[in-house]
């Protein structure tokens, strides 16, 4: 599909345009891999805008995602515009088009706003809800231990937390499809297949109480998404994901359990912006929050 618009041609994005769609999230220093994209691009669909530069060649100015999460509503990310090519209204009119598309299937769009683009989204309908915060840790400090190395070797501490196991799927769905509002396996298995030291889970009375899934990035590992049942289970899990990696990591706190701040602030974490949750078409946010302590991320939910 393309279309001509009078500053570009609007086309939709395919495996071909990953390395200039890299090229967008780079631009604006977001932490996004060229698997991040391809995964994005698998589960849902992008259009560009393409336009001539400076030196008169055609390039993928602008982007824009929506990943559908079962029939009720999809996320919309990624949307981005080369320096070059701003105030063009690009962002506008893909965003539109996108929209157009949601409308057309009946869904409702969600979307996590940055500040630069939160007045942008409120204008075009959106209402704001609930918000998070980006937290970014530059490496391990010395001391912190692995989770084998803090139970003792051949022991579990009582709600510690353990490697992800293929048997561990139906309980892990059974807490996040209510959480999250649909099911979104398809995502979660492929985040476990990136991360696989950051995938555990805790298990209670015969039940999932909680997991936590990561995945590589251009810059920094990302952790998330974490849902637990309480606070005790959350701070298990996020320890020992972060004793599993060494290098920069970033994660994406939900403001109702900011009393794991102390926690985060003990493994070197800095805040570094804020996010806002916010949909269009309906009512309120799908699903049901508060077991959400980390996001699997503004572009996937």
């Amino acid at each position: 599909m393309a279309s001509t618009e009078a500053r570009g041609q609007l086309v939709e994005l395919g495996p071909a345009d990953l390395p200039e769609a890299l090229a967008l999230s780079l631009s604006a220093a977001w932490n996004q891999n060229e698997a991040d994209w391809r995964t994005m691009l698998a589960l849902g669909r992008g259009w560009g805008m393409r336009a001539a530069g400076a030196d008169g060649r055609q390039t993928l100015a602008a982007s824009t995602l929506v990943i559908p999460y079962g029939e009720a509503f999809a996320w919309v990310s990624m949307v981005l515009v080369l320096p070059a090519f701003r105030r063009r209204g690009y962002a506008s009119l893909l965003l539109r088009h996108a929209l157009a598309a949601l409308r057309a299937q009946g869904r409702a769009a969600v979307l996590d706003a940055t500040p630069a683009g939160y007045a942008v989204y409120l204008q075009e309908g959106f209402a704001p809800h609930w918000g998070f915060r980006r937290h970014r840790r530059e490496a391990a400090r010395g001391g912190e231990t692995s989770p084998a190395g803090r139970a003792g070797a051949g022991t579990a501490a009582p709600g510690a937390s353990r490697p992800l196991a293929e048997s561990d799927w139906p309980g892990v769905l059974a807490l996040d499809c209510p959480a999250f509002g649909a099911d979104r396996e398809a995502l979660l298995r492929s985040l476990a297949q990136r991360l696989p030291q950051a995938a555990r889970v805790v298990e209670r009375d015969g039940r999932i109480a909680g997991f936590v899934l990561g995945r590589d990035g251009r810059e920094a590992a990302q952790l998330g998404p974490l849902l637990a049942d309480d606070p005790a289970v959350a701070s298990n899990l996020l320890a020992d994901a972060l004793a599993a990696i060494e290098g920069p990591v970033c994660l994406d706190l939900a403001e109702r359990h900011d009393a794991l701040l102390p926690l985060l602030q003990s493994h070197g974490f800095v805040f570094q912006r804020p996010f806002t949750r916010m949909v269009l078409g309906a009512p309120t946010p799908p699903g049901d929050p508060s077991r959400i302590v980390l996001v699997a991320g503004p572009e996937l939910g």
